[in-house]
C-alpha cells in the first residue's frame, strides 16, 4: 500500500534538494538545443534507475537494528543539509556535449548518459536511500522521489530560467537544508530516545 504521506515527503525533500542542481541546469541545456520531450526521456529514464538503486540501498539498511539506522539516517541528513548550506554555485554544465544528430535516440541517449553519470552518488540518490531506510516504504518513497526527479527536469527543460527570476535559488537551498536538519534531528532523536 503506497502511503501518501510519505511520498509527499519524499517529493518535497527530493524536489528542493534537486532544483538548486546543476543536473537542472544542463536539462535546461540541451532543452533549448533539441526537442524537449526527447530530452526528458533520457532524463527521466536515467533517474528512474538512480531512485531504483537509491530504494535498494536505503531498503538493505533496514535490515540493520533500528537505533543505528537512525543514527545513520540522522547524520546523512545533517551532511546533506551542510553540503546544500555550504556548497558554492558553480555555474551549471554549459560544457555539455550534445549530439550533431537531433534523432529520439541520440538525444535521449545524450540526456540518459548525462543523468546517470552526473547524478551517480548525488545528494538526491543519498536522500533517497535515507528515505527508504526510515520510512521502511520503498515503493512510497520510490514514487515520490522519481516524481520529484521528473518534476525538476521537466522545469529545468521547459522553463528553468523563468522560474529563477522570480524564486531565488538561495531560497530554493536554504528551504531544502531547513527540511533536511528537521529530519536530521528528528532520526537523531529517535535513535538517542529509542
Amino acid at each position: 500500500m503506497i502511503s501518501f504521506t510519505v511520498t509527499a515527503l519524499a517529493f518535497g525533500v527530493v524536489f528542493l534538494a534537486e532544483l538548486p542542481d546543476k543536473t537542472a541546469l544542463a536539462g535546461l541545456v540541451l532543452g533549448t538545443r533539441y526537442r524537449a520531450s526527447y530530452v526528458f526521456a533520457g532524463v527521466a529514464a536515467a533517474f528512474a534507475v538512480h531512485v531504483a538503486l537509491a530504494v535498494a540501498a536505503g531498503s538493505v539498511l533496514t535490515l540493520l537494528p533500528h537505533r543505528l539506522v537512525q543514527a545513520v539516517v540522522g547524520v546523512l541528513f545533517l551532511a546533506g543539509a551542510l553540503v546544500l548550506l555550504l556548497k558554492k554555485d558553480d555555474g551549471g554544465e554549459e560544457g555539455v556535449r550534445a549530439p550533431a544528430d537531433q534523432s529520439f535516440w541520440k538525444v535521449s541517449g545524450a540526456g540518459f548518459m548525462l543523468i546517470l553519470v552526473a547524478e551517480f552518488g548525488d545528494l538526491t540518490q543519498i536522500m533517497t536511500a535515507n528515505l527508504a531506510a526510515r520510512y521502511d516504504d520503498p515503493v512510497s518513497v520510490g514514487v515520490g522521489a522519481v516524481l520529484a526527479l521528473w518534476s525538476v527536469a521537466a522545469i529545468g527543460i521547459l522553463g528553468g530560467r523563468t522560474l529563477m527570476r522570480y524564486v531565488p535559488l538561495r531560497l530554493i537551498t536554504r528551504v531544502a537544508a531547513g527540511l533536511m536538519l528537521a529530519l536530521s534531528a528528528f532520526s537523531l532523536y529517535e535513535a538517542v530516545a529509542g
